[in-house]
Formats: C-alpha cells, structure tokens, sequence
C-alpha cells in the first residue's frame, strides 16, 4: 500500500486514474461500434439529385398556345365538362393540358366552377372572369 505525502501526489494519481479510465472506455466503445457496423464504415450515403425522366421533353412557348387554343375551343363546344371529357376529345391527358387550362385561365376566357376532380370549365363571357371558383 503506498502512502500520499502531499495533496499534489494524490491530485495526479486521481487524474491519471481518470485518464486510464477514459481510454479503455474509448477502446471499449469503438471495439463496439467495429463489433456492430463492420470493418468498412464509409459514412451516410450519397444524395442524388432528382432528375426529369429521360423520356421528358419540354414543350415550347408556340406548342402550349396551340394547345391552349385547341382546349378552349373545346370548352366552347361543350360547356360544363370535365378535364377528362375535355383531354378525351383534344385527343392528351388531363395532365398535359394542366398548364393550357391554367394559362386560359389566367387569360380570363375559361372561368371554372367546382373544386377538384368535380371541376367544370365553361368558356368566360367577357373580360377577366372575376367570379372564378377555382
């Protein structure tokens, strides 16, 4: 048994002590985590970016227009319909046409009534149509 003759000796040893201590529960933990995720820890794995479909191509500026006048002829010749109806006799998805019906809408010649999927398009009467309930 050894004896401390002064305050500073035993300071060191209680900070040596804590030191030792620290050490083996670092050794102790990584050994852990070694045990649990392997040799090859490479970290988080890497974000992609979204891309478009390959597929996709955007449409012009002219290509919208055209469709855009294409829907609202037939909204003229059949008031009251639903996009689906509506993309069935222009011959495209009501998807493809979403951003025609918007522009048409914008314009102020298609007014809309109904929400969602009970949407009906109906051509506007004059002006910007004010009373829109998109």
């Amino acid at each position: 048994m050894t004896t401390t003759h002064s305050i500073e000796n035993l300071g060191q040893r209680i900070e040596q002590l804590v030191a030792e201590h620290l050490a083996a529960s670092r050794a102790s933990a990584a050994a852990a985590v070694h045990r649990a995720f392997g040799a090859n820890v490479q970290g988080p794995p890497k974000v992609r970016a979204l891309k478009p479909p390959k597929n996709a191509k955007r449409r012009t500026a002219s290509e919208l227009a055209g469709l855009a006048e294409q829907l609202h002829e037939a909204v003229c010749a059949s008031p009251g319909q639903s996009m689906d109806v509506l993309a069935a006799k222009i011959g495209a998805s009501a998807r493809e046409l979403h951003r025609s019906m918007t522009m048409l809408k914008q314009a102020g010649r298609v007014r809309t009534v109904g929400q969602r999927h009970l949407t009906r398009y109906f051509p506007a009467m004059s002006g910007k149509a004010g009373g829109s309930a998109a």
